[in-house]
């Protein structure tokens, strides 16, 4: 009998001991490695592998490329992410669903190289949960060898010349935002006036030009000469600037979106430390001036943009002036009403012939 209970005994203890270290094993797996949630891969290799290198802590690495099924991911909490990448219009939504924490400053002190004026947005004021990662526009590249009107508005968008020829983005946000914003509108308008106005103004010009729709095609299109003016996200237009020499990329006179993307930690994270490591890391100078480079987005740490070649650095459709930025807005969050509203106009858009 007590020779029976030594041995249960033993057995308890064995198995005690053993979940221990099993639930050590894990916790020290998850504490080397963060998991993070990105819009494409808006990040280079060498910053993620010598975050690795530095810190020992590996990044797992997953993508998105719509900004509403990453909400939707992160607010049923079947995955764990600690660091994601949050647009402006989702911010102010994550914040008030409590799906993302607020941060520990101290801990990330390569905040202080941010540009004030990229910081205290209405989206986040104080930036109590975000980063600022990256930023840019929505404007205009053209082929000057073709197009050889002053190319300074969004009325060249309805210009008979170039039938055939215009690229318009297939989103109704920025698309519908265009026609606003040439309506002298605001993007966010949420006047079912305005917003039918904008939608009488989109298929007048299906009849005028014949738009060509699309995403991420119109940055192949252009060089090759299958269009003539694209609209076009500033971190690709810029660096089709850069490789070919007749195109030309603006921002138009009556404004356009500005957008800043930023990194937050969800509320659910399980690597709080380590998401805080990664963002601190990815903020300082020597990183953000690579990660720009790589992508082609502009970046809101001052620090690194000092470091940018002056045809970068002095671009004023990459760092706007104050009074071209004083036309551009953020993308607010609408209501599910004045959603419907968009939607029914961009079906009627999308289904004319």
């Amino acid at each position: 009998m007590k020779s029976s209970f030594k041995l249960l005994s033993l057995s308890i203890c064995i198995m005690v001991i053993a979940s221990f270290f099993v639930g050590c094993s894990k916790t020290e797996k998850e504490a080397q490695e963060i998991n993070f949630f990105n819009y494409g891969e808006n990040i280079d290799a060498k910053t993620l592998n010598a975050f690795e290198k530095e810190t020992g802590i590996k990044v797992n690495m997953e993508t998105f490329d719509d900004m509403e099924a990453m909400y939707n991911k992160v607010s049923r909490g079947g995955v764990t992410y600690d660091v994601i990448l949050v647009s402006d219009a989702l911010m102010p939504r994550m914040i008030k669903e409590d799906l993302v924490k607020e941060l520990d400053k101290k801990k990330m002190p390569n905040i202080s190289q941010m540009d004030e004026d990229y910081l205290d947005l209405d989206i986040d004021p104080g930036n109590k949960f975000s980063v600022p990662y990256m930023f840019g526009t929505i404007g205009i590249i053209y082929n000057k060898d073709v197009v050889k009107e002053k190319v300074d508005s969004w009325d060249i968008l309805w210009n008979e010349k170039y039938k055939d020829k215009v690229f318009m983005f297939d989103t109704y946000r920025d698309t519908m935002g265009a026609a606003l914003k040439k309506l002298g509108y605001s993007l966010n308008s949420t006047d079912p006036k305005e917003i039918d106005q904008a939608k009488e103004l989109l298929l007048e010009q299906k009849k005028k030009v014949n738009p060509i729709y699309g995403v991420d095609n119109g940055t192949t299109m252009i060089p090759a000469g299958d269009s003539d003016i694209n609209m076009i996200w500033s971190g690709e237009g810029l660096n089709l600037q850069d490789e070919n020499p007749n195109l030309v990329y603006v921002v138009p006179k009556e404004g356009a979106n500005f957008w800043i993307d930023s990194l937050c930690i969800p509320k659910n994270a399980k690597n709080v430390s380590g998401a805080e490591k990664f963002i601190n890391f990815v903020s300082d100078k020597e990183c953000a001036l690579r990660i720009a480079d790589e992508i082609g987005y502009t970046t809101p740490n001052k620090e690194a943009r000092l470091k940018q070649s002056e045809n970068v650095r002095n671009n004023p459709n990459a760092y706007m002036p104050k009074e071209i930025m004083d036309r551009c807005e953020i993308y607010t969050d609408f209501t599910k009403e004045v959603k419907r509203v968009y939607d029914d106009a961009w079906i009627e858009i999308k289904s004319d012939k």
